[in-house]
């Protein structure tokens, strides 16, 4: 009688659990059919799509006269499916059935294994699709389409690439382009971009990647259940990035890079077989634009399309390269030598109140800080009683030995000062990457550069001997030398410097035009003092360190030899372990300046006799004058 109430409520507990069973299940039908429908149906819509996007055409670059430098071509690209790794790991290893993949494709495609690995790695989730190569040959494209078993993801795309009408010409300026990285990917600026861009990576290429890049197009195809397109559903025409034009003259920086390349042929010449780079600077004076930046050694830019291989690369920046992709102009540092001088010459004028006639022994030796510690003037024996103008014309060291002395004794940093209001120290502000800031030294600055070495922190009178010739610590860019003597040449206004002339859409109608900006800081230097350096500047010329250089020219110039010491003294011998950097910077005319421009021959010896000529053969170009080498032979004037 006990046992029927027992199975009546095992009864009734299964019906319990049947009917909660029906219920979540007509729940969960309720809400697949009604409230997730729209999801659901957009998934299946999907899946009979694809879609993708199309590239814009990246925006041209010409010169200022319109001469195009860097244009578009079309050409076959290989996409590949990527690689993907752990992020957190530092080697990818492949499967067996990858690595034969990637022995194939590196086979067909004239690469290693290990620039096809590098080119597809990639942290990135999801299924990606990445440029292997950004030019193939048509028989090369054909074969991977016919064989397309063997090559298992990877597509053949048409494609615009880069092309250089002036080869390698004006290439630090202009850069090159490559592959979207996985860290830029990540940067806010790239937001948008697609694995498979291609960006700007250095000069121009990448300080306007924006104004360049255009905007991709999309297509919206419709597929089989085997994923193969049948017919186009929608699509979004792509906008073409803008064009650009530039400040560069490119007749102009043609006729430097022919003149870095004589002043080098000429070093070696007079021995100096360390000679194996320069840059050469050129800025309108009166709004800051950048008519010519050249350097030797450089780089064609379309060795970069499709990407580089690690070979080549390892070529390129190596240690026996002499890195022929860095912009000299803007990105190495140098001693400026004689050419600071002038500075000092405001220095002394402005803050010491020197009066021009005021006059010193040289005897080619100077003992200021007495006989065991002799300097010496690069006329070892002397220059005799020398003045203001004289110590410049002729680039007297002895005479600056005596300034910095004063300064010293003052212990104001004048000269410090001054270089910065000159902009020494600080970057100019060109619309160009990776301009470094250069170093004006001061007892701050020395006291942390030595913080490990106390014996070393304090600033001594020998530091501002040194640096009253533009010597020791103090080094520049050969911009930055350019840029400061803009406003010795204008009459005292620095001019930002700049490269973007104007940026115009793809039809040719203007969009932007860059006006003249003048820079943050502003000398304020008396009339005098400018005075005085224009003089010396042209007297410099005319019967000084550059007269030979300058001989028979018809346009009057003013300009400042330099000659840099580098490297390690012998202290028996007095030599040193490395030849001297060459500079010169000059204006013309002397009278109604237009345009200044700075050459520097890395250990190319002496400025006068070295780099002035290379200048003289800029300004020829410049000026409608037939381009000349002019030889110096004059042993009394090749020297500072």
């Amino acid at each position: 009688m006990t046992v029927e109430p027992r199975i009546d409520q095992r009864l009734f507990v299964l019906v319990l659990i049947i009917i909660a069973i029906v219920i979540i299940l007509a729940l969960r039908l309720w809400t697949l059919q009604i409230i997730q429908h729209d999801h659901f149906q957009e998934r299946a819509d999907n899946n009979l799509r694809r879609v993708s996007t199309t590239q814009s055409v990246r925006g041209r670059i010409f010169d200022r006269n319109g001469v195009p430098l860097v244009t578009n071509r079309s050409t076959m690209a290989v996409m590949a499916p990527a690689l993907r790794i752990d992020g957190y790991h530092q080697f990818y290893r492949l499967s067996e059935g990858q690595q034969e993949w990637v022995n194939r494709l590196a086979e067909v495609l004239d690469l290693t294994p290990e620039d096809v690995v590098a080119r597809l790695t990639t942290t990135r989730e999801g299924p990606l699709d990445l440029r292997l190569l950004s030019t193939v040959s048509m028989e090369t494209a054909a074969f991977i389409a016919e064989h397309s078993n063997e090559f298992a993801g990877v597509e053949i795309n048409a494609l615009a690439v880069r092309e250089y009408p002036e080869g390698s010409l004006a290439a630090h300026v202009l850069g090159y382009t490559g592959s979207i990285s996985d860290a830029e990917m990540a940067l806010p600026a790239f937001e948008g971009y697609n694995p498979s861009d291609i960006v700007g990576k250095t000069g121009i290429e990448r300080s306007f990647e924006h104004i360049l890049q255009g905007v991709r197009g999309t297509r919206v195809l419709e597929v089989n259940a085997q994923g193969q397109p049948q017919r186009v559903i929608e699509e979004t025409e792509p906008t073409a990035g803008q064009d650009i034009y530039l400040t560069i003259d490119i007749e102009v920086n043609r006729a430097a890079e022919r003149a870095l390349a004589d002043a080098l042929r000429m070093a070696w010449s007079r021995g100096h077989t360390d000679a194996q780079a320069g840059s050469a600077v050129v800025m309108n004076v009166n709004t800051g634009e950048i008519i010519a930046m050249a350097n030797v050694p450089t780089f064609y830019p379309e060795e970069f399309i499709g990407g580089i291989s690690t070979e080549r690369w390892e070529e390129l920046t190596g240690e026996d390269s002499n890195l022929p992709l860095i912009n000299r102009s803007i990105s190495a540092l140098y001693p400026p030598a004689s050419t600071f001088k002038s500075f000092m010459t405001f220095a002394m004028v402005d803050k010491l109140e020197w009066e021009t006639n005021r006059s010193y022994l040289c005897t080619g030796t100077w003992t200021g800080f007495g006989d065991l510690w002799p300097w010496r003037c690069w006329v070892r024996t002397g220059h005799g009683w020398i003045d203001m103008y004289a110590s410049n014309i002729d680039s007297c060291d002895v005479y600056f030995y005596e300034a910095a002395v004063s300064f010293h004794l003052r212990d104001e940093e004048e000269i410090q000062e001054t270089a910065r209001a000159f902009g020494y120290g600080r970057r100019t502000g060109i619309d160009l990457p990776d301009e470094r800031r250069g170093r004006v030294p001061d007892a701050e600055w020395k006291a942390y550069w030595n913080q490990d070495f106390p014996e070393y922190r304090n600033w001594v009178p020998g530091d501002t001997v040194n640096l009253s010739i533009g010597q020791g610590d103090l080094l520049s860019t050969p911009l930055q030398v350019a840029y400061s003597y803009v406003p010795i040449a204008n009459g005292g206004t620095l001019w930002q410097p700049q490269i973007l002339h104007s940026v115009k859409d793809s039809r040719g109608e203007l969009m932007r035009e860059i006006e003249p900006m003048k820079s943050e800081i502003q000398p304020d230097f008396s009339e005098e003092s400018y005075q005085i350096v224009k003089d010396s500047l042209r007297g410099a010329v005319v019967r000084g360190t550059a007269q030979s250089a300058f001989r028979g020219f018809p346009i009057p110039v003013a300009g400042k030899t330099g000659t840099a010491e580098v490297g390690v003294r012998d202290p028996i011998t007095g030599y040193r372990d490395q030849d001297d950097h060459a500079w010169f910077v000059a204006y013309a005319p002397a009278y109604d300046p237009q345009y200044v421009a700075v050459v520097l021959i890395e250990h190319g010896g002496s400025g006068g006799r070295i780099a002035a000529p290379a200048v003289r053969q800029i300004f020829a170009e410049l000026f409608g004058q037939e381009v000349e080498l002019v030889t110096v032979d004059d042993e009394s004037r090749y020297i500072d």
